[in-house]
């Protein structure tokens, strides 16, 4: 069966997003992010370094959950959750990675504190079906 390439740049992020952030396999991660992988994002230092470095101080319990994925030929963004990672609320995060040669190249992000359903004017979560619940 023959992938676009939209299709190959979705599941390469997917993979490289759990491979780095949920299984933290900071060995394997290697092969997804590029040398010189450069970061556009307020929150993490620069580089691929930068980005595991960030990873490697958070708690065990960081978790991240993908969810609706786009793809034009060699970007891709990706909407998602992060929890677990110490803060008082969750962080809803759009993802923009560049891609060349199956490697991630460029990184941007979008990130937002997670509303709960009191703070939603919407009436709707942020992200899934249901809204966090902070205790």
């Amino acid at each position: 069966m023959n992938q676009t390439i939209q299709e190959r740049n979705k599941a390469l992020v997917l993979e490289a997003f759990d491979t780095l952030f949920n299984k933290r396999d900071y060995e394997a991660a290697q092969r997804y992010w590029s040398p010189t992988y450069i970061q556009h994002s307020a929150h993490i230092a620069p580089g691929r370094e930068g980005l595991f470095n960030l990873v490697k101080s958070m708690p065990p319990t960081l978790k991240y959950e993908p969810g609706a994925i786009v793809a034009d030929g060699g970007l891709v963004i990706i909407h998602g959750r992060f929890s677990g990672f110490g803060a008082p609320v969750n962080w809803i995060a759009a993802d923009i990675l560049r891609i060349e040669d199956s490697i991630l190249v460029e990184h941007w992000d979008v990130i937002q504190d997670e509303a709960t359903q009191e703070q939603s004017k919407s009436g709707r979560p942020m992200f899934g079906d249901s809204f966090p619940l902070y205790r």
